[in-house]
């Protein structure tokens, strides 16, 4: 008699704990609960992809310093000097075809790279 009444409350008990598992499971597997797991890991690899850009950053800052020390960049600046520009385009004659004057054109090609294709 005992023995039926130990394996009764045995697969009773198994039962009780199968059903809560797969109910569980069930309310993980509904749409909402699916994009509020979703959003939460989004929302993880934001903050380590933005921990990683400011560790990027850093670690160019403190290179840049370093490269500026070797090369001799971080030297006193005297305020009296008048600061040298760099433009990125060559100084040249204009010839009237719409360019600012003082600047450098491309040469004109008439074809077109995209029609080869």
């Amino acid at each position: 008699m005992f023995r039926r009444t130990f394996w009764f409350t045995a697969g009773a008990a198994a039962g009780v704990w199968a059903t809560a598992k797969v109910n569980r499971k069930i309310k993980q597997l509904t749409p909402e609960s699916l994009a509020a797991q979703a959003a939460d890991k989004a929302v993880v690899a934001g903050h380590k992809l933005k921990d990683f850009a400011l560790d990027v950053r850093e670690g160019m800052a403190r290179r840049e310093v370093e490269l500026g020390e070797a090369l001799g960049l971080e030297a006193p600046v005297d305020p009296d000097l008048p600061v040298q520009r760099h433009f990125a385009v060559e100084a040249a004659e204009s010839d009237g075809r719409r360019t600012p004057a003082g600047y450098r054109k491309l040469p004109y090609n008439s074809y077109n790279r995209n029609e080869d294709h």
